[in-house]
């Protein structure tokens, strides 16, 4: 505990020096090591958390995003309209949740303030007109995208990004979202929840929604269902992290929106959640006893953000019986140091680098760019329980692979059936 203590005075103190003088956080970023593994697991993760989201939020708060992070991809000059609302707005769907966690002690709870106030003058930096960040929602198809995963961070912690942000940063974020509905409604795969993403946050936001990029873009999105918690993607099931990355925690969070506004939708949800507890119990497994997991399919640069579902099933409390919080706690704190640690994931200056284990710059497809990277944050989403809950209290635990492997006896795994929502 003192070890924890202590890191999280050192990071208030030298990391977030105030939002009025803007600190330092990217040199914290630059200069601190990660903790040792005798730190405990919730410490470690929120230095992982800081370093990711130091550099993009300090700089972006100062509205020099555009000036200082660089663009590393196959072509700087294609993604580099994209590439600062991809950082932002998967950081801020990976960060939400720790922004309204409550039960904190007061080193982490003054370290919440000052990056919920971050977060909050980064929204006015990237959504103001005048801003030198301002960013871009609505030129080609790339910002439907991560329009849609800032949409889902402010659907994560209304009270941090949208209720403490005044009248005009408001106006502004509604201005960005709906200026997004200019690129055309997807129809044919997972990009059709980035549309329904946008609309649900409208929703929430007291705006008239779309239909057509609404309701009926969940209605696509279902119809793939493959059995087994699985979806295509699109017509045909694609082996990759796509039901992780995007599809079930979107699925969730716009299901979740639409249930609250027509009780039909209740009986969707509970659908998908099953179908959703199924894919994180099998994402579980995956997990290898060492911290390591198959490289399979596209967008693997987005390293332990493949895990966005696991991380969101545990948050929301719904793990399948047999797969106990600190389990996961523990498998997803090994899959992060084996990722973290690998020497290249970070240039000189703190900035993450294309790579699945370390700088590996030709796993890039021809979209990946450094903002694609942060979705990697939305693995940290169980920060946003309470360190009393039993994903962090718990003694550690060895996770299924461990066990498997140890000999330990455990029973049959088991396909689920049910029938499309």
């Amino acid at each position: 505990m003192g070890n924890r203590r202590e890191f999280l005075k050192s990071a208030a103190a030298m990391g977030v020096a105030g939002v009025a003088g803007m600190g330092s956080i990217a040199s914290l970023a630059q200069t601190t090591a990660l903790p040792a593994a005798t730190t405990s697991d919730r410490a470690y993760w929120l230095a992982v958390m800081q370093k990711l989201a130091g550099p993009v939020l300090e700089n972006l708060s100062r509205r020099q995003l555009k000036k200082t992070m660089p663009v590393e991809a196959t072509n700087p000059a294609r993604r580099k309209p994209y590439t600062h609302l991809e950082a932002f707005g998967r950081l801020t769907a990976g960060l939400a949740p720790w922004l309204v966690a409550t039960g904190l002690d007061d080193d982490e709870r003054e370290l919440q303030a000052k990056f919920a106030q971050l977060a909050c003058v980064s929204l006015d930096a990237a959504t103001d007109r005048h801003s030198p960040d301002f960013m871009n929602f609505d030129h080609g198809g790339q910002p439907l995208v991560d329009a849609a995963f800032l949409a889902q961070g402010i659907l994560r912690a209304p009270a941090a990004l949208w209720q403490s942000c005044e009248p005009r940063i408001q106006g502004q974020v509604v201005a960005a979202l709906k200026s997004s509905r200019k690129i055309r409604t997807p129809e044919s795969n997972n990009w059709v929840m980035f549309a329904a993403t946008v609309e649900a946050a409208l929703h929430t936001m007291g705006e008239t929604t779309v239909k057509e990029r609404y309701e009926d873009c969940v209605a696509h999105m279902l119809s793939w269902y493959k059995g087994d918690g699985a979806y295509g993607d699109g017509e045909y099931f694609h082996w990759d992290y796509y039901n992780s990355f995007v599809i079930h925690p979107m699925l969730l969070d716009v299901l979740n929106i639409l249930k609250e506004q027509d009780k039909d939708f209740e009986p969707t949800y509970q659908t998908e959640l099953v179908r959703a507890r199924r894919y994180a119990e099998i994402q579980e497994r995956f997990i290898a006893p060492d911290g390591t997991f198959p490289s399979v399919g596209r967008s693997t640069t987005y390293r332990f953000g493949a895990f966005h579902l696991l991380a969101q099933i545990a948050l929301m409390g719904e793990l399948p019986p047999r797969v106990k919080p600190e389990q996961v706690r523990c498998a997803l704190t090994a899959v992060i140091r084996k990722m973290m640690d690998a020497p290249g994931t970070f240039d000189e200056k703190g900035w993450l680098q294309i790579g699945f284990c370390g700088h590996q710059p030709s796993l890039a497809e021809e979209y990946i760019s450094t903002g694609s990277l942060y979705l990697c944050a939305t693995a940290l989403l169980p920060l946003g329980l309470p360190p009393a809950d039993q994903f962090w209290s718990a003694p550690p635990a060895p996770w299924t692979s461990q066990q498997i492997w140890h000999g330990d006896p455990l029973p049959p795994d088991h396909a689920i059936t049910d029938r499309p929502a």
